[in-house]
């Protein structure tokens, strides 16, 4: 959605329901807590990654600093998700 409308492309993204949910959230935790290499990296370790990689101005640069807060609260509603569900699972429910 940010990078579209850097790009001018709102209209065109406006065509397909937007899709806000736990699943979501987790394709954005899978994406921006994993490095170009596949490795693990922490949020703002990834988030810094993107913004060395992309100069200043550019598109995805821009993209991603006006995301950034979105893309935190879906790491955090993930993570929030995980621990309930490891806590459930410890506790036999």
């Amino acid at each position: 959605m940010y990078e579209a409308e850097q790009r001018g492309l709102s209209a065109e993204l406006a065509a397909y329901e937007r899709e806000d949910s736990p699943l979501l959230d987790a394709l954005i935790y899978a994406d921006m807590t994993t490095g170009p290499a596949g490795q693990s990296f922490a949020f703002e370790r990834r988030i810094d990654e993107i913004l060395v990689r992309y100069e200043v101005g550019s598109v995805v640069h821009t993209a991603i600093s006006k995301a950034r807060p979105y893309l935190a609260g879906a790491i955090q509603r993930t993570q929030d998700r995980l621990t309930r569900a490891a806590d459930q699972s410890a506790n036999g429910l």
